[in-house]
C-alpha cells in the first residue's frame, strides 16, 4: 500500500526541514564565532593621537607701527594655561610649535615670543628678525620632547608674551595695500591616551 503525503503535510514537512535548516545554521555560526574574550587588551593597547590647533594670531598694520616710534609697537601677553592642564601635561610625549610672520611693511622689526611659567619666569624665547617687503614669509618650527627641547617647557608654560619693536623709520609708508606684519602661531603635539 502506498501512503500518500497531502498538500497540507508536505507544506509542514518543508517549514519543518527550513527551521531546522536555519537551526543548524545558527547554531554552526554562533560556535564558529564564539572565542574566550580577553579583557586584559585594555592594558596593552597603546594608542597616541595627535592634536593640533592654532596658538596665536596677530596683526599690526603699518599705520599702528609708525605710531610706536622706535618702541614696541606689540607688548602683550597672553594667559595661556592650556598646556598646563594635567589632561595635557601628564600625557604629552613630544611636538612641533610652528611660527609664520608675513612683513608687507616698509619696516624691519624683531619680533620676540616668550613662554612664561606661572611666577612670569621666561622658559623659552624664540627671536624673529622681520625683513622689510619684499620678503618672503618667515617660517620657522621648532620641536619639544624626544627630538627637540625639553617637553616641560611646554608643560610648565602659564602664559606667552609676544613682543615686536619697528626698528625702522616712523614715516615709511609701504606701496603695498593693506601693508602690516602678521603673526600666526600653531602647535601639534602626541598624546598618550592611557
Amino acid at each position: 500500500m502506498m501512503s500518500r503525503i497531502g498538500p497540507m503535510n508536505f507544506l509542514k514537512m518543508k517549514t519543518c526541514a527550513t527551521h531546522i535548516s536555519l537551526l543548524l545554521i545558527v547554531v554552526s555560526m554562533l560556535s564558529a564565532c564564539v572565542k574566550n574574550q580577553d579583557f586584559g587588551q585594555y592594558d596593552n593597547l597603546q594608542i597616541t593621537p595627535t592634536y593640533e590647533g592654532s596658538i596665536l594670531y596677530l596683526e599690526a598694520p603699518e599705520s599702528e607701527i609708525n605710531a610706536h616710534d622706535g618702541s614696541n609697537f606689540i607688548s602683550q601677553i597672553f594667559n595661556f594655561d592650556a598646556f598646563a592642564e594635567p589632561v595635557f601635561a601628564d600625557r604629552v610625549l613630544d611636538g612641533v610649535m610652528t611660527y609664520e610672520i608675513a612683513n608687507t611693511t616698509s619696516k624691519p622689526a624683531q619680533l620676540t615670543f616668550e613662554f612664561l611659567d606661572a611666577a612670569d619666569a621666561v622658559l623659552d624665547t624664540e627671536v624673529f628678525a622681520i625683513d622689510p617687503a619684499p620678503t618672503a614669509i618667515l617660517y620657522r618650527e621648532t620641536a619639544y620632547g624626544n627630538a627637540g627641547r625639553s617637553i616641560t617647557i611646554i608643560t610648565s608654560t602659564s602664559s606667552i608674551r609676544i613682543t615686536a619693536e619697528n626698528l625702522g623709520d616712523s614715516t615709511s609708508v609701504s606701496s603695498l595695500p593693506n601693508a602690516m606684519i602678521t603673526f600666526k602661531s600653531a602647535a601639534k603635539f602626541r598624546i598618550r591616551v592611557k
